[in-house]
C-alpha cells in the first residue's frame, strides 16, 4: 500500500471516530450508577411537604396541585421522554397504577421535558395516571428527596399522611414497587 492510500485510510478512520464521538457525546444519557456507587439517599426533613406543595401543569395546561392526592399513597415518578429506562418503567407503572388505584394509590409522572414531547409520548403509550410538566428546577427538589445525582428515573413514595415511605433512584422493578406500595398501605392503615 502506498503512502497516499495509508494517509487516506488514516484520515477516514480518524473522521469516523470523531463523528461517532460527536454523536455519542451529543446525546443525553441516563445515569444509573451501580448500587454500591449510588450517593446516599438522605432526604431533607421538609422535602416531602415541598413535593406535596408543588403545583404543576398537566398536558392541557391546567394547574394540578399534588396536594389533591394527600390521603392516598402517592407514587411520584421523575422522568423524561429521552430516558429509555423511564419509558420502560412507565409501561409497568401504568399497569400497577390500574391495579392499586381502588386501594387508595395514586401515581403521578413528573416530566423534566417539554409538553409537546410528553403529549406525543402519552398518545403512543396511553399512561393510566396524570403526567405533569416540570423543569430542571424540580430536580433540586428531587435532590432534597435523596436523588443527589439528579439522575432519572427517580421515584418517591409518600404514605397517606404525606410522610416519606421510600425513594428509588433508577428503574423500580415491579415486585419491589408492589412490595413498597403494600407496605405503605399497611402503615397508612395502622396509623389511622
Amino acid at each position: 500500500m502506498n503512502r497516499i492510500a495509508r494517509y487516506s485510510l488514516l484520515a477516514i478512520a480518524v473522521s469516523t471516530l470523531a463523528a461517532a464521538a460527536v454523536y455519542y457525546f451529543g446525546q443525553p444519557h441516563t445515569v444509573e450508577p451501580p448500587p454500591s456507587e449510588m450517593p446516599s439517599a438522605v432526604p431533607t426533613a421538609d422535602a416531602p411537604a415541598r413535593l406535596l406543595a408543588l403545583t404543576l401543569r398537566d398536558l392541557k395546561g391546567k394547574p394540578q396541585p399534588l396536594l389533591q392526592w394527600k390521603g392516598k399513597v402517592l407514587v411520584a415518578n421523575f422522568w423524561a421522554t429521552w430516558c429509555p429506562p423511564c419509558k420502560e418503567e412507565i409501561l409497568e407503572f401504568s399497569i400497577i397504577h390500574s391495579k392499586y388505584t381502588a386501594n387508595g394509590v395514586q401515581f403521578v409522572g413528573i416530566s423534566i421535558d417539554t409538553p409537546e414531547k410528553v403529549a406525543v409520548f402519552q398518545e403512543q403509550v396511553r399512561v393510566s395516571y396524570p403526567l405533569l410538566i416540570s423543569d430542571l428546577d424540580t430536580l433540586d427538589l428531587a435532590s432534597d428527596l435523596g436523588n443527589r445525582a439528579k439522575a432519572l428515573p427517580f421515584t418517591v413514595i409518600l404514605r397517606r399522611d404525606g410522610t416519606l415511605h421510600e425513594v428509588k433512584l433508577g428503574k423500580f422493578a415491579t415486585p419491589a414497587l408492589e412490595k413498597a406500595i403494600e407496605s405503605a398501605l399497611k402503615q397508612g392503615r395502622s396509623s389511622s
